[in-house]
């Protein structure tokens, strides 16, 4: 190879070194501009706002976050955001549970938008006060238990399923043999002992007769209009109402409302992130495909044990 030759390569490897320096520092400086972006400092007093949305589950983050908000002396209140059609029973207990250890140092306003039902209902019931839309849909109290049963379709394909198991209520109810009345009755049983928790708690937060509530808790939903008529909810509106009630509760008008949400995913290993995720964003896939398979299978397959949910029912 002359001399020329080799002074080209040399040449072009400088060349490639250059940019891809230059590719890593606007990558850096990339990240970094996102980061401050998304990182707004949050002024001294403040009012926090917190949004539930789709199906409530046990949310570890979620608890961390409201149980900061409740230690944090600049959070002078919090304003709840709701649009869930509800999830599992012990997801909205323990929602419920951190929102009234928040209200007992601040004050707490439920904002229940398009849908509040059932476990969604449950948490608005651990607000200071309810406010809805006039057209918002919310109520449905009660609880629910669900198996799908394959016996049919095992018997059609010819597959059957042995079992040898301690005690006849051992994993009962099966999707693979109709229930029996004693694995029936035993799943009721669990199923009303939570409504009763669920009823009582409405009772006891809405200041409503026991057998009022019970009339109410057919797994009826309600307009935002019938649900104020019924005491399900205190005001109907929007911020309007949320300002009037903070300055019922001497929460100074003027502060502003800062929204707390979960920390976004780093597709960079500095981040937090993996490289399994920066592949799929690049393919265009969703970085956690849990709730596209949700949308297309129906998301209460997805709710393990007790359910309170509301969702209109799929052809």
């Amino acid at each position: 190879m002359d001399h020329s030759a080799i002074a080209d390569r040399r040449q072009l490897r400088r060349k490639l070194t250059f940019w891809r320096v230059a590719a890593v520092l606007i990558a850096l400086l990339a990240v970094l501009a996102a980061v401050t972006w998304q990182w707004p400092s949050k002024p001294v007093d403040h009012i926090a706002r917190v949004k539930i949305s789709g199906i409530i589950q046990d949310d570890t983050e979620l608890l961390e976050r409201l149980d900061r908000i409740a230690r944090n002396d600049q959070v002078k209140a919090l304003v709840v955001t709701i649009a869930s059609p509800g999830g599992t029973t012990y997801g909205g207990e323990v929602l419920f549970k951190a929102l009234r250890k928040v209200a007992e140092k601040k004050p707490v306003i439920s904002d229940v938008r398009t849908l509040a039902a059932s476990a969604g209902y449950m948490v608005a019931t651990a607000g200071d006060t309810i406010i809805a839309g006039e057209s918002s849909i919310t109520g449905s109290i009660g609880v629910i238990f669900q198996y799908p049963q394959m016996k049919d379709l095992m018997d059609k394909i010819g597959v059957s399923l042995e079992e040898i198991k301690s005690a006849p209520l051992k994993a009962e109810p099966s999707p693979f043999h109709p229930a029996s009345e004693e694995a029936k009755t035993m799943i009721r049983s669990m199923v009303m002992d939570s409504y009763d928790w669920f009823v009582d708690l409405v009772a006891e937060r809405r200041k409503l007769p026991r057998a009022e509530v019970l009339r109410l808790a057919d797994g009826s939903i309600f307009t935002g209009r019938q649900a104020l008529s019924a005491k399900l909810v205190d005001k109907l509106g929007g911020p309007e109402a949320i300002r009037a009630y903070l300055d019922e509760r001497k929460v100074a008008a003027d502060l502003p409302f800062v929204d707390y949400e979960a920390p976004k995913r780093s597709f960079f290993p500095w981040g937090g992130g993996s490289m399994q995720e920066f592949a799929r964003s690049v393919l265009g896939l969703p970085l956690d495909l849990q709730p596209t398979i949700e949308k297309l299978a129906g998301q209460k397959l997805f709710l393990d044990g007790l359910v309170s949910v509301w969702q209109v029912d799929h052809d």
